[in-house]
């Protein structure tokens, strides 16, 4: 693997970023087609809490973001994992992992409660994600919404995203 740095995103990366998740969704069977929008219209309504890149020599070849989401039973500091992006002739190369794990860590440090997601269960474990029943996000199969408890309690209800979410 060549060797890649993480750092937050910072003025001038929007494009790259844009690029970047166009390129990483091209031909995913789970893609809307919509995540470069996405991250676009999380920030533009302000919702991107935490945006990380992961560049090369070449430039930007891994991006993550984090959102607010709401819960029903009022919890706060809980946010949304997503979406991660890799450059495709990186992915399966630990950039996304390494990514996440940085991800966690940041949100740690902030003061974050926990994470959710939509994701593949097996490989989203060994980060420590799982599935609870008690905690829910209508439409997509159960078992791809996962959590993270990063401080207290697990927490109970329905998650909402970030309004980008609804409105693409």
């Amino acid at each position: 693997m060549t060797a890649v740095t993480l750092r937050p995103e910072a003025p001038g990366d929007e494009r790259p970023i844009y690029v970047l998740t166009t390129a990483a969704f091209l031909d995913m069977p789970f893609s809307d087609g919509d995540e470069q929008d996405l991250v676009d219209a999380l920030r533009d309504h302000g919702d991107l809490t935490l945006s990380l890149v992961a560049e090369d020599s070449d430039g930007i070849v891994g991006h993550i973001a984090f959102s607010p989401v709401t819960i029903s039973d009022g919890t706060s500091e809980w946010y949304g994992l997503g979406p991660v992006s890799v450059k495709p002739d990186l992915q399966r190369q630990g950039i996304g992992s390494m990514l996440i794990k940085r991800g966690i860590a940041d949100l740690r440090e902030r003061g974050a409660r926990g994470i959710i997601l939509l994701g593949s269960p097996e490989y989203y474990a060994r980060f420590g994600f799982e599935h609870d029943p008690e905690l829910q996000y209508p439409g997509p199969p159960a078992e791809y919404f996962q959590r993270l408890v990063l401080e207290g309690k697990a927490p109970s209800g329905i998650v909402r995203y970030a309004r980008a979410f609804e409105e693409l």
